[in-house]
């Protein structure tokens, strides 16, 4: 029922990473225009109408922003998220006032967000989407990177000032719907050892014997966040989202800078402060253990052209970290061209020389990502981890208090001027269970991949403090969708304003002229190992994750 009949015949197998053959479970050619995502209009997506309350967003989101469109220059039919700059003026919900209520906010655009949740889920596959990201492109926009070619490198930060998404999350929890993902998201987490972590941060513990709702007893739940295509601007993330997170001391080394920013431009003077793992006396020196997620697996944007000053040889790269980097800041003379010392250098396929973590082409390679997760907080939390607001609100009686780490596994990777020119096919192989991974693929060319491994097994000292998540397993939803936010580092102009501000930038009133922009996706196809051996499944309400009954019991939420 999931698969649409316009799938050409010859894509209804797929070749997985290992070598094996997968069956079409899912598609979506979009091929008819017009299409209405408003709740019941359509079997599998549905679109939403509702501002924006995470990362600082700016947009709203809004029903007529999503469709179907068919180009009759190129005869390209596809899914359309529009972002225009309209301001909206709304009165929403502040829990994190003194006294929670009511408050005007003004939001400066509007875009759209349409998602599967409970309708389709996946447990394991490979989801693969071919698309055309949003940015301001045309020769009147005035972006030099406009004259460049589809293997350029984008440069021009500013003209990409968007934040698309495709994503999947766990069916617990609805994107965006903070009651229903507060004690829930991102969570992969199937033990109960209150010494560890506190199982009351967790809202399905492995510790609860009658966790009710149709919950089994004894298992540990959450809605855990796969990241596909993450962010605009120059670089995009390929991550995956979990919880718990890691303790301080396995963590990156807090900034005491002036400027805590400096971490995401690795300008940081704090030693180890830029990069886990480095200088080594501060860590393994000073901890006595290996610190972060280790041995995850960096590849190569071989799409885009070459630049022979970033060309590594492994000889070099293995002999500078045997012999242990003390300096600050990770550089491709001493480190992998990851930036991340504790990352896999093994070879990406049998009998062949090509590894991981070394830039032997001088093309983009991705890298570590400078973001590794949030401390979350419920309203006016006093836990030390915290941060306190100036109003701080008072907490009414009986509510649900939490404090937790979580952990975001990322990978950023430049990216070349086609992806918002014209339709690139990313791709996402998701394996669950102890031996599996998580895979991103550029038209089947591998970019990062997060060993289960890197996950179940993570460093540990003496106490073995260190919580062991599994790898990823929930029924899985899939989210398209637009955002704007001040937070990230692809921002439109004036952030928290009006996008032209004055009006007197002519470079601003360019970029802002060019909306709307639009996320274009050209088709979604999902593929799985039927074999008898494999455990991935199609549903949202499995028997060994059940569903169902939780969200009916929690439906105001």
């Amino acid at each position: 029922m999931w698969v649409d009949p316009d799938t050409p015949e010859e894509r209804h197998k797929s070749r997985s990473s290992r070598g094996d053959t997968w069956e079409l479970v899912m598609s979506d050619e979009f091929n008819s225009p017009g299409r209405s995502f408003r709740p019941g209009d359509d079997h599998l997506w549905t679109s939403l109408e509702k501002p924006d309350g995470v990362n600082d967003a700016m947009e709203v989101y809004a029903h007529n922003k999503t469709t179907t469109v068919c180009d009759a220059d190129t005869g390209v039919c596809s899914f359309q998220i529009e972002l225009d700059d309209s301001v909206v003026q709304l009165q929403v919900w502040n829990s994190f006032m003194k006294t929670p209520g009511f408050q005007n906010v003004t939001f400066f655009y509007r875009g759209g967000m349409v998602q599967t949740w409970n309708k389709f889920c996946l447990q394991g596959g490979m989801v693969e989407v071919r698309a055309q990201l949003p940015g301001a492109m045309s020769k009147s926009s005035g972006n030099p990177d406009s004259l460049l070619g589809p293997t350029a490198r984008a440069k021009s930060l500013r003209y990409y000032p968007t934040w698309p998404g495709i994503w999947m999350m766990g069916n617990l929890g609805r994107a965006i719907f903070s009651g229903s993902t507060n004690r829930m998201w991102p969570f992969s987490y199937d033990e109960c050892d209150p010494h560890i972590f506190k199982p009351s941060n967790q809202r399905i513990s492995a510790c609860e014997a009658e966790p009710g709702s149709g919950m089994n007893p004894h298992q540990g739940r959450g809605a855990p966040e796969i990241d596909i295509v993450e962010g605009g601007g120059t670089t995009i993330s390929a991550s995956i989202q979990v919880g718990p997170g890691m303790p301080p001391n396995f963590r990156v080394v807090p900034p005491e800078d002036e400027n805590v920013l400096c971490i995401y431009s690795s300008s940081c003077k704090t030693p180890g402060a830029n990069t886990p793992g480095i200088p080594e006396s501060v860590y393994i020196g000073e901890r006595g253990h290996k610190s972060w997620y280790q041995q995850l697996r960096y590849a190569a944007n071989n799409f885009c052209q070459r630049n022979a000053s970033e060309r590594q040889r492994y000889s070099t790269v293995k002999a500078s970290l045997r012999a242990g980097i003390e300096d600050n800041v990770c550089s491709l003379k001493e480190c992998p061209a990851s930036l991340d010392i504790n990352s896999d250098l093994g070879y990406m396929y049998p009998h062949d020389s090509e590894r991981w973590g070394v830039n032997t082409n001088g093309t983009c390679f991705s890298a570590i990502n400078s973001y590794m997760g949030e401390f979350i907080c419920s309203p006016g939390n006093p836990d030390p981890g915290c941060k306190p607001l100036k109003d701080a609100p008072v907490l009414p009686s009986g509510e649900s208090t939490f404090a937790f780490q979580m952990d975001a596994l990322s990978a950023n990777f430049p990216v070349h001027l086609a992806v918002y020119t014209d339709f690139v096919t990313y791709q996402v192989e998701w394996v669950p269970g102890p031996k599996g991974y998580v895979r991103w693929m550029l038209s089947d060319q591998p970019l990062y991949e997060i060993p289960a491994q890197t996950i179940t097994e993570p460093p540990q000292d003496k106490g073995n403090t260190n919580p062991r998540k599994i790898m990823i397993e929930e029924p899985m939803y899939i989210i398209f969708n637009v955002a704007m936010s001040s937070k990230w580092g692809a921002q439109p102009p004036n952030p928290k304003n009006p996008c032209r501000g004055d009006g007197k930038d002519p470079i601003v009133n360019r970029i802002c002229d060019s909306f709307p922009m639009h996320l274009k996706i050209d088709y979604i196809r999902v593929y799985q190992d039927l074999s008898n051996e494999s455990i991935m499944s199609v549903g949202c309400d499995p028997k060994t994750h059940p569903t169902r009954q939780w969200i009916i019991d929690h439906l105001e939420e």
